[in-house]
Order: structure tokens, then sequence, then C-alpha cells
């Protein structure tokens, strides 16, 4: 029996191509959180975004379906699916370019009365900075659902200004800063609106803040490490889900906190044993 939460992923699906190793890979934020959150166990896992209407595109669709996403609120349209030029440096993955989102990132995800109405069937909603949805923001904010956000770590400040107050999670890489200055950032979020801030600095671990207290929690250790692609996301789904499912079970506070940080660094170490960000690896074309 699954965990009784309901996630959506909104915005950014891409293909990954391994240049090294003429391979592509499913991937993109909000698509990796659809899919970590399923591996979790969340009963219902759905994306809504944009896909290309290229053998890439297909495949990420194909994909996504092997995995149990549900994709109704999804458009096919016609033009280039999003991608991004990738290697491996001793298991870390290191980006060499992109085509800007391809065909998605010519054309905004408008929602309207229909697809709110979809949202709000899910507990929470995940999507970030490059998933092209900050216009939709306050729509998903009105609707009630809460947002879980993903800032990276190129956010300015004046773009936490404008989209941490409609946040309810934020995650950000913290990787180059020092454990001051990340504690200093993650009070600045927080400040600014959301009820938990957290960053993730690579093999040091992850700091979180709730306005009160800090909880550090450092990483899990990886058996078999392939590649780090897709970690990151997959600590957001593993904290988000285990979030709300103790929250439906009554435990909240500090535990929920240190519970869920326990179970999105578990679930980040699986990430790093998988090719690509989950697999479905096809010869690039």
């Amino acid at each position: 029996m699954g965990i009784d939460v309901s996630v959506l992923g909104f915005g950014d699906n891409v293909v990954d191509i391994y240049e090294h190793t003429n391979t592509m890979y499913p991937g993109g934020n909000a698509v990796n959180f659809a899919v970590a959150a399923r591996r979790c166990g969340v009963a219902r896992s759905a994306y809504m975004g944009y896909f290309g209407s290229d053998a890439a595109g297909e495949h990420v669709i194909r994909s996504l379906e092997e995995e149990g996403i549900e994709l109704v609120k999804c458009r096919q349209l016609l033009g280039p699916n999003g991608a991004a030029w990738v290697t491996v440096v001793d298991g870390d993955r290191v980006f060499l370019g992109s085509n800007g989102g391809g065909i998605r990132g010519e054309t905004s995800f408008v929602l309207d009365r229909f697809d709110v109405a979809y949202i709000r069937q899910f507990d929470v909603v995940h999507t970030g900075n490059y998933c092209f949805t900050e216009r939709q923001l306050p729509k998903i904010r009105e609707a009630g659902v809460p947002l879980s956000f993903d800032f990276s770590d190129d956010s300015s400040e004046a773009y936490y200004d404008r989209i941490a107050p409609l946040v309810d999670f934020a995650f950000m890489s913290c990787g180059d800063m020092t454990v001051a200055e990340t504690e200093d950032q993650l009070r600045r979020v927080v400040a600014r609106g959301p009820r938990y801030a957290n960053a993730t600095r690579g093999a040091e671990g992850a700091i979180g803040y709730d306005g009160e207290r800090f909880y550090r929690r450092a990483p899990d250790p990886v058996r078999n490490l392939k590649d780090t692609m897709a970690a990151g996301d997959t600590f957001i789904a593993g904290f988000v889900v285990s979030w709300f499912d103790l929250s439906k079970r009554g435990i909240t506070g500090p535990e929920r906190v240190e519970q869920s940080l326990d179970f999105a660094a578990a679930a980040a170490a699986r990430a790093c044993e998988t090719d690509g960000s989950w697999g479905h690896g096809v010869p690039a074309i």
C-alpha cells in the first residue's frame, strides 16, 4: 500500500544527453520530483507541462508512463523537446549546455480554471526556477495548495524577493557557501514567508531552517555511485513526501523535520546509484 500523499510536478522536462556515452535520459526538475516521489511510494504522482513533438519528447513521455506518472494535464507541442548536454567527472554531473527548454521555453504554461481545479486535488505542487512557471504561482497560492520550489544555486536576491513569499517549502543549493553563509541565506529566505527552507551542500549534507532552529543532516553513504544527477531533486521529493505523510499521521515540530531529512537523505543516496536522473537511457539521436 502506497504512502497516502498526492504530488504534482509542474514545469520542466528535458532529455539529458550524456556526450561521453552518447546516451540520453529523461530528466528535468519537475519531472524528477514526480518520479522520485512515486519511487518513494506515494499513492498518486502527476506531472503537468509541455513536451516537444520530436523523438526526445516521445522518449520522456514513454518513460513517465512506464513509471506510472499521471500526465492527463500535459500537452505535446510542435517543436523540439527541452534538452541538456552533460558529462560525468568523478561521479558528478557537469552541464555543458542546453537548448533553453526547446519549445517549452518558447510557450508559457497558463493555468485556467480547469487546471486550477485539477491542482486542488493534490497535497502539494513542486516547481522551480528553470520551469518558466513564475507567473502562475499566485494562482496556485490562491487555490490554497502548498507549494514547494527549487531556487537552485543561481537565484538572485530580487528573484527571492518576488518568489519566496508565494512558497511554502524553499529549496536551494549552497555548496559554494560556508555554513555561516548558508544559515544567513536560510534566515533571509524564511523571513520572506516560507514555512521551511533547506539548503543542500553536496558531500557536506543538508541544512534546514524552520524559522526557529537549524537542522543538519549528513548524506547517507552511496554503495555503488554512478552519478549524482537528480540527487538534489530526489532529496526534495523525499523531504516533501515525508513531511506530508508525517503531518497526516499527526507528527509535527522538530520530529517531523528530522524524520523528513532522514527520509530525504536515504532517497538521494539511492538516486546516486542510478544512471541519469532515473534511468531509461537510450542511444542519443
